[in-house]
C-alpha cells in the first residue's frame, strides 16, 4: 500500500470546499432576495426535493427551514412520480435542488408542479439548465471544482449548496423575527427547549411532597420531615400556610455543634426571610438566582403561601442545568 498524506489531502479538501462557499458571497443578489421573499409569502409549506446527494442536502435544508419557523418537508422526486405529488398543494412552494439542473427525476415532476401554479425555486450549479429555465426564481450556485481528485464526486458542490440553503433559512428567520422562544417550541426535546420552555411550576414538588412543619413544632419533627421529603430542608409555616422561615441541612449542623435540644421549638432556631420564587418564572432564571445566592434549595410561593419546593437535583433531572 502506498503511503498517503491523509492530513494534507484533508487540508486540500477543506480548502477547496471553503473556496466554494466563499464563491457564493459575490454571487448572492437579487435572485436570492426573491427566493427569500417567495418563501416568506408562501401560505403553505416549502417542499424541498432533490435526487441522490442533492436529495440528502435537500432533506437537511428542509429540516433547517422547519426548525427555524418555515413549515417545510422533503419529498423524494422518484416517489413523487408515484403518488407523493399528492402531498403538494397549490399554496405550497417547491425548492428543487440539482447539481446539473438536468436530473431526470426532478424534471419529470416540474411540469405537474407548474400546472398546479406552485411557485418553483431552483438551486443548481448550471445557470443554462432546464431547471434554471423552468424556475420562477433561480439561485445559481457556482462551483469551480469538486474536492474529488477526479472532479466527479459531489463534495464542494453539495457543501456550497448546503451553505446557500442555510443562508436562505437564516435570512428568512431574521425576517420573521424568529426568537429563542420560537426556536425552543420547535426543539422541546433539546437542551435549549428545556431551558426556555420549563417553568418552576413544571418541576417543583407540590402538595404533600413539600416539606413543612408548623412554627410551634419541635426540632425532632422538623428532622423527620426533612428526612422523609429528601430536599435537604423544611419550611416553617403558620396555620395559614404562610412561610415564616426555613431550616436546612446547614442549620442542622450548626444546631448539633451548639447541642440544641431536639425538643426546641423550630421557630426558635429557623432561618428567617428565606429566598422564595414564583411558580411562573423560568427554571433557567432560578438556576442563575440560586448560583448568585449560593443556595441549593428554594421554596415556591404564590400570594405569600407555600405552593412548592425544589432543589438543584430537580433542575439537573429536568435537564435544565
Amino acid at each position: 500500500m502506498k503511503k498517503i498524506a491523509f492530513v494534507e489531502t484533508a487540508r486540500e479538501v477543506l480548502a477547496i470546499e471553503a473556496a466554494a462557499i466563499n464563491l457564493q458571497l459575490d454571487q448572492l443578489g437579487a435572485a436570492f432576495e426573491q427566493a427569500c421573499e417567495r418563501i416568506l409569502q408562501c401560505e403553505g409549506r416549502v417542499i424541498v426535493t432533490g435526487m441522490g446527494k442533492s436529495g440528502h442536502i435537500a432533506n437537511k435544508i428542509a429540516a433547517s427551514l422547519a426548525s427555524t419557523g418555515t413549515p417545510a418537508f422533503f419529498v423524494h422526486p422518484g416517489e413523487a412520480s408515484h403518488g407523493d405529488l399528492g402531498m403538494i398543494t397549490p399554496k405550497d412552494l417547491v425548492l428543487a435542488i440539482s447539481y446539473s439542473g438536468e436530473t431526470p427525476e426532478v424534471l419529470t415532476i416540474l411540469p405537474i408542479i407548474k400546472r398546479m401554479g406552485v411557485s418553483l425555486i431552483g438551486l443548481a450549479c448550471a445557470p443554462q439548465s432546464t431547471l434554471a429555465k423552468l424556475s420562477d426564481v433561480f439561485v445559481y450556485v457556482p462551483i469551480e471544482q469538486e474536492a474529488c481528485p477526479m472532479n466527479l464526486a459531489p463534495t464542494a458542490s453539495t457543501t456550497a449548496t448546503l451553505a446557500v440553503g442555510d443562508a436562505l433559512a437564516i435570512a428568512v428567520l431574521n425576517a420573521r423575527d424568529f426568537d429563542e422562544q420560537d426556536f425552543a417550541r420547535s426543539h422541546p426535546g433539546g437542551a435549549l427547549g428545556r431551558r426556555l420552555l420549563l417553568y418552576v411550576e413544571d418541576i417543583m414538588h407540590s402538595g404533600d411532597d413539600v416539606p413543612r412543619v408548623l412554627q410551634e413544632q419541635p426540632l425532632r419533627d422538623a428532622l423527620v420531615e426533612m428526612s422523609s421529603k429528601g430536599l435537604g430542608m423544611t419550611g416553617i409555616v403558620n396555620a395559614d400556610n404562610q412561610l415564616l422561615g426555613i431550616y436546612t441541612d446547614g442549620d442542622l449542623r450548626r444546631s448539633l455543634e451548639s447541642k440544641v435540644s431536639l425538643d426546641t421549638p423550630i421557630n426558635d432556631i429557623m432561618s428567617t426571610d428565606p429566598i422564595t420564587v414564583r411558580p411562573d418564572i423560568l427554571a433557567a432564571e432560578l438556576i442563575s438566582m440560586m448560583k448568585t445566592s449560593r443556595i441549593n434549595s428554594v421554596f415556591v410561593t404564590s400570594d405569600g403561601l407555600v405552593v412548592g419546593a425544589l432543589n438543584m437535583h430537580d433542575l439537573l433531572r429536568a435537564g435544565v442545568v
